[in-house]
């Protein structure tokens, strides 16, 4: 029984077809990461550097501690200062969404009840970002990402 040759244009086969996997896979990922990018952070970066020891100073003299919870279809939001003591702040602002993309973000609206600030919230499972800014009522900005883990 004779047996087919392995020819050139066999190896040039098998070669272009390689290649052409790798490079259709690579040129997929790429799109994807530039689709869900979703922009820039700051308008100019160097100037955001200047300013970034001088903010956590004073973010850190407040000493809050930022805690997040799904409870009863709420997102709770805990803000404690030192003591443990809630802290009622003069403006909360936060946008809530996935790590990976911004097709779920949405801005809540907060209602703070003397503890905790909760909004109602559908998150489904999985891990969810907090990114809020709160301001203390001398002007003072607070601003943290806060992760969150959203069990089935």
């Amino acid at each position: 029984m004779a047996g087919r040759q392995f020819t050139g244009k066999h190896a040039l086969a098998v070669f272009v077809g390689a290649f052409g996997v790798i490079i259709a896979v690579n040129m997929v990922l790429a799109y994807n990461a530039v689709k869900t990018f979703p922009g820039l952070e700051v308008k100019n970066s160097y100037v955001a550097s200047q300013e970034f020891n001088e903010r956590l100073q004073e973010q850190q003299a407040l000493g809050w501690d930022i805690r997040a919870e799904i409870t009863g279809g709420l997102l709770v939001l805990h803000i404690t200062d030192p003591t443990g003591a809630p802290v009622e702040v003069a403006e909360l602002r936060a946008v809530v969404g996935r790590a990976t993309h911004v097709k779920d973000d949405f801005s809540p609206s907060f209602t703070f009840d003397g503890i905790a600030y909760s909004t109602p919230a559908a998150l489904g499972k999985g891990n969810w970002n907090i990114r809020l800014v709160a301001k203390d009522h001398d002007g003072t900005e607070f601003a943290q990402r806060v992760p969150l883990y959203v069990k089935g």
